[in-house]
């Protein structure tokens, strides 16, 4: 079993970690998508992450989105 730990972040700080952990999981999800398709979203800016299957981009998009729901359903706890 993994290890738990105890952070503790201002409202604000919990704020900024939850938009990164979004945008991450986003760009993941953008990359595979990318990675089935084969053709670049509208948005010129984009960059593919590093990785060459699409399977390997939603796992990883969907274990930031674990991430997120843990915290956010620890925040819902505590808002209480």
């Amino acid at each position: 079993m993994d290890k738990k730990y105890r952070i503790e972040l201002s409202r604000n700080d919990m704020g900024q970690l939850l938009d990164g952990l979004e945008v991450r999981a986003e760009a993941w999800e953008r990359t595979a998508r990318f990675l089935l398709h084969r053709k670049f979203p509208d948005d010129d800016l984009y960059i593919p992450e590093e990785c060459h299957k699409p399977e390997e981009a939603t796992g990883i998009a969907e274990h930031y989105r674990q991430i997120i729901s843990e915290i956010r359903c620890q925040l819902e706890a505590q808002e209480i």
